[in-house]
């Protein structure tokens, strides 16, 4: 078992068939990982979508340094230390510092247990948020969000549109867990400024999913 970094575009197929979102975020880091010679995972890491959570987490001077580690991706055949293996390895080769937030969906019935295999801070659940849905309409919510950005009013513009098929639901609510990629110094600095408690890590029962069969195109091991 292996694993290095790799193209993000070879990432693409295995996020839209493989993982539940079927969807590409903001990708700037990627790692793949192999079993016998094959791409067998991969694990990726971005620039969190909203401003607000980069500047919430360590305050202003600490922003620019937040990622998210948004995607990850293990076929159900690979070896069981598989998915921390892959976690462990990216983490080393990100720069230092690096604040890395990652989230586990608790409608997916995640609990976050790689995170908390690879020592990752637990930092309590996600606020109580709602999103915009179109009914019989499968968008994202960020994508419904900005359909009329720009323009005033634009939620009613939508409801207008789409009338009552156009309502808000209730966000479901992710456990948040925190990694700090620094030396020592940089480490405390940063937990110093940490706004997020650090609580115990949660418990319970978790699903696993595959969504997708295995992915054919495969970048050779180098």
């Amino acid at each position: 078992m292996k694993a290095q970094v790799i193209p993000a575009k070879q990432t693409h197929d295995w996020l839209l068939k493989k993982h539940y979102a079927h969807a590409i975020p903001s990708i700037s880091y990627a790692f793949g990982l192999y079993v016998d010679g094959v791409l067998s995972g991969v694990i990726t890491y971005g620039t969190p979508p909203s401003p607000p959570l980069r500047v919430g987490i360590a305050g202003e001077e600490w922003k620019d340094k937040v990622l998210e580690l948004n995607r990850l991706v293990i076929n159900d055949d690979a070896p069981e230390n598989a998915a921390s293996f892959l976690v462990g390895y990216s983490l080393r080769k990100l720069p230092k510092p690096s604040i890395v937030v990652s989230y586990a969906d608790t409608e997916q019935g995640h609990v976050g247990y790689i995170y908390q295999a690879s020592n990752f801070l637990y930092t309590g659940l996600s606020a109580k948020r709602t999103n915009w849905k179109i009914d019989g309409i499968d968008k994202d919510p960020h994508t419904i969000h900005d359909m009329f950005r720009g323009e005033s009013n634009r939620a009613q513009k939508v409801r207008d549109k789409y009338g009552d098929k156009f309502f808000l639901v209730e966000r479901s609510r992710k456990h948040r867990y925190v990694y700090i990629v620094a030396d020592k110094n940089d480490r405390a600095k940063i937990m110093a400024d940490l706004r997020y408690q650090i609580e115990p890590y949660p418990k319970g029962d978790t699903n696993r999913y595959d969504a997708g069969d295995n992915i054919e195109t495969q970048l050779p091991l180098l």
